[in-house]
């Protein structure tokens, strides 16, 4: 997945349905990691595989990504400049969603589960508070500049501030974006955050302005000013 992973299960049983989660992101990461030579999208790109033999996971992640350039006029693009195919900005929610829906399964309906940023919680912490989520203060990462609590739904930030440029208009000839710095979006769950917070991002400023308008989403977006804009109905997962 190419960052830490965290997944907190509140179970008596949840030893052995965490290391089936964990068996489970190794199994995504094995076939869908551009960095590994071996893996399945490496030969899509190689052209090592026809298309009549790439596996349903494969042809699911790319249906989807295909669904969300068009629901975002392009925005979000996982063909790069090369003509390679890079499903990374998708495959993360996807695969975090699909792991919920192991621990759901199993029974489990209070548990945590994070990577790189993206989260989908379920239920009560140890506690028996709803979870939190920390939004990062992108100029100063040990500071916590807003706390959320997604009660079941979905969170996933992009942002330029740990990775460096690696989010580009499609439409600018792959420009980098240099307004906005950090922007977090609340879904239904964490693949509509995550497939939707990469496209956001890619529109600059007129990010926030779409998620505005698109139902089930809402976002808070910090600019290179230091300027934090949420859209209209965030406040609502600011509350305890």
């Amino acid at each position: 997945m190419g960052m830490p992973i965290a997944v907190d299960v509140c179970d008596a049983s949840g030893g052995a349905i965490v290391g089936i989660v964990f068996d489970y992101f190794e199994q995504v990461d094995r076939r869908f990691s551009t960095y590994r030579t071996e893996s399945e999208i490496a030969a899509i790109n190689r052209g090592d595989i026809p298309v009549r033999e790439w596996s349903a996971e494969m042809l699911e992640v790319l249906a989807l990504a295909k669904q969300t350039k068009d629901e975002t006029q392009g925005y979000f693009d996982i063909r790069k400049a090369d003509g390679s195919l890079d499903p990374s900005g998708i495959v993360k929610g996807w695969a975090i969603r699909n792991a919920a829906g192991i621990v759901l399964g199993a029974g489990i309906s209070d548990f945590f589960i994070e990577a790189g940023g993206d989260i989908q919680a379920s239920g009560k912490n140890a506690f028996r508070k709803d979870w939190s989520v920390g939004i990062r203060n992108p100029f100063k990462p040990d500071e916590i500049i807003k706390v959320v609590y997604p009660r079941g739904h979905g969170v996933a930030t992009s942002g330029t501030y740990v990775r460096g440029q690696h989010i580009y208009n499609p439409h600018g000839i792959g420009s980098s974006i240099q307004d906005i710095i950090s922007l977090t979006v609340i879904g239904a769950d964490v693949l509509e955050a995550d497939r939707f917070a990469t496209a956001a991002f890619a529109m600059g400023r007129d990010g926030i302005f779409f998620l505005e308008q698109t139902p089930g989403l809402e976002g808070y977006v910090v600019d290179i000013n230091g300027r934090a804009t949420p859209t209209s109905g965030f406040g609502v997962f600011c509350e305890q």
